[in-house]
Parts: structure tokens; sequence; C-alpha cells
């Protein structure tokens, strides 16, 4: 009998296609850690860039675009990590 807790396309794979979706998901996990990190410098850059944007004479404003890039990294990390990661978890 099936196992109905796996989805319907994952059923009837091979074992190298099994492998290379838990290494897909390996990737996804790791890419949404990754994703947690620039999260958590974006958040301290924040403290940066809103001195920086007070202070900065002109449109040199370094820190606060190094806020924008990494808060743009964090987001581009987590919607791929979270489509490598996709489907039902192994446990």
């Amino acid at each position: 009998m099936a196992n109905l807790i796996i989805p319907a396309a994952e059923r009837n794979l091979t074992p190298d296609q099994v492998d290379a979706l838990d290494r897909r998901r390996q990737w996804g996990l790791a890419f949404q850690v990754i994703s947690g990190q620039f999260g958590f410098f974006a958040v301290l850059l924040l403290l940066w860039s809103g001195q920086d944007l007070s202070y900065s004479p002109g449109w040199i404003h370094p820190m606060f675009y190094y806020n924008v890039l990494t808060a743009v990294l964090c987001v581009a990390f987590a919607l791929y990590g979270s489509w490598l990661k996709r489907g039902r978890p192994e446990y």
C-alpha cells in the first residue's frame, strides 16, 4: 500500500531521484539559514543607516545602501530557499 503521507508526485521516485530531492531540500534549508543571517545583519545595519541618513550630507549614504543590499539579499535567499524546500518534509 502506498504511503499516503507522501505527496503523489513523490511516491514513485527512483533512489537517485530521492537523493536529488533530499539534496535540493538541504540546499533550500541552507539558503533559508543564510537568509536569516542576512535578516539579522539588516536589522543591525538599520541602526547605522538611520544615523547615516540623518547626518550624512548629500546623496552619499553608504550604510543605507548596505542595509538595502542586505535586505534584498535576505528576501532573495528566503524566496529561493523556500522554493527549493517545497514539498512535504521528511520528518
